[in-house]
């Protein structure tokens, strides 16, 4: 699986970063990124949460 996140919809609230911190970080400089574009099968659950969780729709799995 890949993750795809579209960074012009992307508000860097830090949601997806609360539920999977070993694959998104928000640092200083109020900016999402993504630690490990392509996780591991058994964090699917988890990116999948972070998907239906973002308020702007801006993450995907691929």
């Amino acid at each position: 699986m890949k993750i795809i996140v579209d960074f012009d919809l992307c508000e860097s609230n830090a949601i997806c970063m609360a539920i999977a911190p070993d694959v998104f970080e928000v640092r200083d400089d109020d900016f999402l990124y993504i630690l490990n574009e392509n996780p591991d099968e058994s964090e699917r659950a988890l990116i999948e949460e972070c998907v239906h969780r973002c308020p702007k729709q801006a993450i995907s799995i691929e």
